[in-house]
């Protein structure tokens, strides 16, 4: 199955952050990193607190892990690499949502797929866009969404 992760981190180092969940996203049992798309800088979203700006992307994978599993790699990755959940959409060392499946949805408390967010944040629709031009292939477009959202805070990183 293919799926989709976005990944963001504010805290600490910010490049590491990313690089460790890389490195430990292609040491997942029978999953293969395809592709990353390029490293976004933006500013907090919908954040209650004062924080510094993330640095986000998008990863495709190749896995056999079933969505579920998946979703507890990536929660049990956001752990290993010091994720503290204290308040909603607080600053984070990492963050990794589970935003597209390959012939997969779901409406559940524990997994929402496609991600409910998608649509609306311009920083996970640009770097979306890197991995998918013109369509995901994954039974997802966003086409429409990625042309009206304002885009303007989005800046590539380095």
């Amino acid at each position: 199955m293919k799926a989709v992760l976005g990944i963001g981190t504010n805290l600490g180092d910010r490049e590491d952050n990313l690089a460790q969940a890389f490195s430990r996203l292609e040491a997942l049992p029978e999953t293969e990193l395809l592709a990353i798309s390029n490293i976004y800088e933006t500013a907090p979203f919908d954040v209650v607190s004062e924080q510094d700006d993330y640095l986000n992307c998008c990863v495709l994978l190749d896995t056999a892990l079933d969505p579920e599993a998946l979703l507890d790699q990536c929660l049990a990755i956001e752990t290993a690499l010091g994720r503290v959940r204290t308040e909603y959409h607080g600053a984070r060392t990492i963050d990794i949502d589970l935003l597209l499946c390959e012939g997969f949805a779901s409406h559940t408390q524990r997994l929402t797929v496609p991600h409910p967010g998608i649509l609306q944040r311009a920083f996970v629709l640009v770097p979306l866009s890197d991995l998918f031009p013109v369509h995901t292939g994954l039974g997802f477009d966003f086409a429409q969404a990625y042309q009206a959202v304002d885009k303007s805070g989005v800046r590539l990183y380095k």
